[in-house]
C-alpha cells in the first residue's frame, strides 16, 4: 500500500509571524493523522520553519532548487544548501516555474537529478495547459515531461521520487479537474512509469494531484485509486483548511 502524502506549497507567501502562528495552529490538528505532511515555505524561512517543526512528524520542503552545486550563480540555491537547512523534499517543475521563468522539460529533469544526488525526495510537477487539453494533447504533453526525466536518469529515474499532476488551467483559477479526469491522467502516469521503470516502481510511486485542491473538494478527489495525496497551494495558507485536507487523505 502506498502511504498518502499532502504537501503545502506556500509559494511567495509568509512572514515570521505568519509562519509561527500557522505551524503552532496546524500541528495539534493533524497530530493523529495517518498521512505524511510536508510544508514548503519560501527559501528565507526554511530555517525558521524547520525549528517550528522540530519534534513533529511534518517534514520540511523547498519550492525549487538550482542544477549546480555551488559557484557564480547569483540568487540561486542548491540542493546541497537545502539539505543543510533540514529540507527533505524539493518541488521541481512547478507550472509557475515552467510558465513564468521558462523552465524547459530538460532543465526540470536536470534539477530533479540534482535533488536525487543529495538523497532528497523530488516532487516532480507535470501538467497541461487549457489549450493542450482542448487540443487533445494531454497525454502527449505529460508524456514529454516524463520522458525528459527518463532520458536523463534512465531506468531508475522514477525511484524514490514523487510525481504531482497539476493541470495548469486549474491552478489558482478556482477551476478543478473532475475526479475522473484526474484519475485518467494518474493512471497514464503510472503506466508510463511501469513501462520505463518497471511494475514495482510504478506500484510504489506516490502520485499527487495539485490544482485548486481545497477543504471542500479534497475528499472526493483523493478517494480515487491512483491519487495518493495532494500538492496544495492557496488552501495550504489556512491551517484549518489544510488540516481538513490532511484528514481527507488520512
Amino acid at each position: 500500500m502506498r502511504r498518502s502524502l499532502v504537501v503545502a506549497n506556500w509559494k511567495m507567501n509568509g512572514s515570521e509571524t505568519f509562519n509561527q502562528v500557522f505551524v503552532e495552529s496546524l500541528l495539534p490538528k493533524i497530530d493523529e493523522v495517518n498521512v505524511d505532511v510536508v510544508i514548503c515555505p519560501p527559501f528565507v524561512y526554511l530555517s525558521q520553519v524547520d525549528e517550528l517543526l522540530d519534534n513533529s512528524d511534518v517534514q520540511l520542503g523547498a519550492q525549487n532548487c538550482a542544477v549546480e552545486v555551488n559557484g557564480a550563480f547569483t540568487g540561486e540555491v542548491s540542493a546541497t544548501m537545502l539539505r543543510d537547512c533540514g529540507v527533505r523534499y524539493v518541488i521541481v517543475g512547478h507550472s509557475e516555474r515552467r510558465g513564468l521563468y521558462g523552465e524547459s522539460d530538460e532543465l526540470v529533469a536536470a534539477k530533479l537529478a540534482a535533488v536525487k544526488a543529495e538523497h532528497l525526495t523530488a516532487i516532480l510537477c507535470v501538467g497541461e495547459t487549457l489549450e493542450d487539453r482542448d487540443a487533445g494533447r494531454v497525454l502527449e504533453v505529460i508524456g514529454h515531461q516524463l520522458q525528459a526525466v527518463a532520458n536523463m536518469l534512465g531506468r531508475d529515474a522514477f525511484n524514490d521520487i514523487v510525481v504531482s499532476y497539476e493541470p495548469v488551467w486549474a491552478i489558482g483559477t478556482g477551476l478543478t479537474a473532475t475526479p475522473e479526469q484526474v484519475e485518467e491522467v494518474h493512471r497514464m502516469i503510472r503506466q508510463f512509469v511501469s513501462d520505463h521503470g518497471g511494475a514495482e516502481c510504478a506500484a510504489k510511486l506516490q502520485i499527487l494531484y495539485g490544482g485548486s485542491v481545497n477543504a471542500n473538494n479534497a475528499a472526493t478527489l483523493l478517494a480515487q485509486e491512483n491519487i495518493d495525496g495532494a500538492l496544495v497551494g492557496g488552501a495550504s495558507l489556512k491551517a484549518d483548511d489544510f488540516a481538513v485536507i490532511c484528514k481527507s487523505v488520512g
